[in-house]
């Protein structure tokens, strides 16, 4: 029977094979946009050198621009750290539960940004825009808190345990030094070269492969407490002695694999810049073009007679120098017949249709007046209608699974504090509050708004009240409040609005008696005055 490391390593050829195929459409994404990303496809390793001639070869900056702006509203979009984007509800939740979900919720949020996940989240961005997808882990770390680790694309392989399901398995290649082998993994669990290595005399500092696999247990297996028994099983295999130095597992899925746009029959997808590359390289090229005709539009290029005084082959061309000919017609400037407004017309349109489809130009610049309220809502629309179908396919796919991850470490490190009873063995579900779902959220908010305005002019124009009957202000109030992404904790229950509007009617009751009283007295008074007097 085949043993695990042997498994492990033979699954990884089969998904390296599987994933050649479309590598070289991330590579060209990558090198015609941030080349700096894209090192390690097809083996190549790129010093300083080589990294300086990729970025030299691009004649136009367009792309990596467009793109970097992209990159940067799928982050401030999804995941602001200025703002919290996730709330934790079970879908029937009572005051309590509401408090403690809400808090939960804030303690995952702050932690999140509290760790390295910015840093690592704007660089997986700039992943997604090249390629379309990337690979980011989470864990807790020793002195707690979150620790998010972005890992190569070149040197990971993903698949699906379910039909048309997301990336729960993973295949990763990684290298450690021997001396970093044996604090890792323990001196006892590495091969006899690796120990070797860090003895004296030896060369701590050699690299050695290591695969790292994730894969979900069967359902039989998944039962107990051990870490070998978890829901999700973590091998590390040495690459060279092909035996386990790491085996143990995790709670849930500690990684998220988000895809742009999945190709069929397949888990790997394309980005948008897959999409802009003819553009891009057309451009490219364009540019190139451009700039070598601007080297003779502004160096000059000549034509010379071998006269028998003007030697063409020695002649110096410069400033303030004398140059002897037989005659002026010895010499004479050529045009180079090249049309510069054609380019300059032809890179425009490029350049625009680059932005076009990386959305980069879906709103008018930030620095653009805005007239009115109502245009600022027209471009809301618009980046909402744009990128709207993007975070739709983003929150089952990357902050849902990144959400119940640190839910599930948070909860087990006792930072939530103890839930209440009544939310023992139910589920809950995530709700985002991004600035991108908030937006898709305003919409019915506005609606709310306008249809309140046109019920109070319908009432003040009828003069009765009685038409408001017709709406549930509490439930308009509470739809509104929500869409806003105001706290919950903000919002009174039911049970003590019932109480307070209680207290208000006896307390106006009571006002009411009391004024019956007093006018009582005053009419009362002057009778007895009277009656004293006959």
């Amino acid at each position: 029977m085949e043993n695990r490391a042997t498994a492990i390593l033979r699954r990884k050829s089969a998904m390296q094979s599987a994933r050649s195929i479309y590598e070289q459409n991330w590579k060209d994404g990558y090198d015609y946009s941030f080349p700096e990303r894209g090192d390690g496809f097809y083996g190549e390793k790129s010093d300083g050198g080589a990294l300086q001639a990729k970025r030299a070869r691009l004649f136009d900056s367009t792309a990596t621009d467009a793109g970097q702006i992209l990159a940067a509203s799928i982050m401030t979009g999804g995941t602001p750290s200025n703002s919290r984007w996730l709330s934790l509800t079970t879908g029937q939740d009572n005051d309590e539960e509401a408090r403690w979900l809400d808090n939960a919720a804030e303690v995952i949020w702050q932690n999140i940004h509290a760790s390295n996940y910015d840093s690592e989240g704007i660089d997986a961005c700039l992943d997604m825009v090249a390629a379309g997808w990337f690979v980011m882990f989470c864990d807790s770390l020793a002195e707690g808190g979150f620790n998010f680790q972005l890992l190569p694309m070149s040197s990971s392989y993903i698949a699906a345990s379910k039909p048309n399901g997301p990336a729960d398995i993973l295949v990763h290649e990684y290298c450690l030094t021997a001396e970093q082998a044996v604090t890792k993994f323990g001196k006892d669990a590495v091969s006899e070269k690796i120990r070797k290595c860090c003895e004296e005399g030896g060369n701590p500092d050699e690299k050695f492969r290591f695969i790292w696999s994730i894969f979900p247990r069967v359902s039989a297996q998944a039962a107990g407490i051990l870490a070998k028994n978890l829901p999700f099983t973590s091998t590390h295999v040495d690459c060279d002695s092909k035996t386990v130095v790491k085996e143990s597992g995790f709670h849930e899925c500690p990684f998220w694999a988000p895809r742009w746009s999945k190709l069929p029959g397949t888990v790997y997808p394309v980005g948008p810049m897959y999409r802009a590359m003819p553009d891009v390289k057309q451009l490219n090229r364009l540019v190139y073009l451009e700039d070598m005709n601007a080297d003779i539009a502004i160096s000059g290029m000549w034509i010379a007679e071998d006269d028998g005084v003007l030697n063409p082959r020695t002649v110096k061309i410069g400033p303030r120098k004398i140059i002897v000919a037989n005659s002026v017609d010895s010499m004479k400037p050529l045009t180079s017949g090249a049309n510069f407004n054609l380019s300059f017309s032809k890179k425009e349109g490029l350049q625009a249709a680059i932005r076009k489809i990386l959305m980069a130009d879906q709103l008018p610049p930030v620095d653009s007046p805005v007239r009115t309220a109502t245009e600022f809502q027209l471009r809301v629309q618009q980046i909402r209608q744009v990128l709207g179908p993007v975070f739709g396919r983003m929150q089952p796919e990357w902050y849902g699974p990144m959400v119940v991850r640190c839910f599930g470490l948070a909860f087990r490190a006792g930072v939530l504090g103890q839930p209440p009873q009544s939310l023992a063995n139910r589920s809950f579900n995530v709700e985002f509050k991004s600035p991108m779902a908030k937006s898709q959220k305003m919409e019915e908010v506005s609606s709310i708004e306008s249809s309140l305005n046109s019920i109070g002019l319908i009432a003040q124009a009828k003069q009765d009240q009685s038409v408001w009957d017709v709406v549930d202000l509490d439930e308009a109030a509470r739809q509104i409040i929500d869409g806003r992404g105001a706290p919950a904790s903000i919002t009174r229950s039911k049970e003590n609005i019932a109480q307070l509007r209680d207290q208000r009617a006896q307390a106006q009751q009571q006002a009411v008696q009391q004024q019956q009283q007093h006018e009582l007295a005053q009419k009362t008074v002057p009778i007895a005055m009277q009656q004293a007097s006959k």
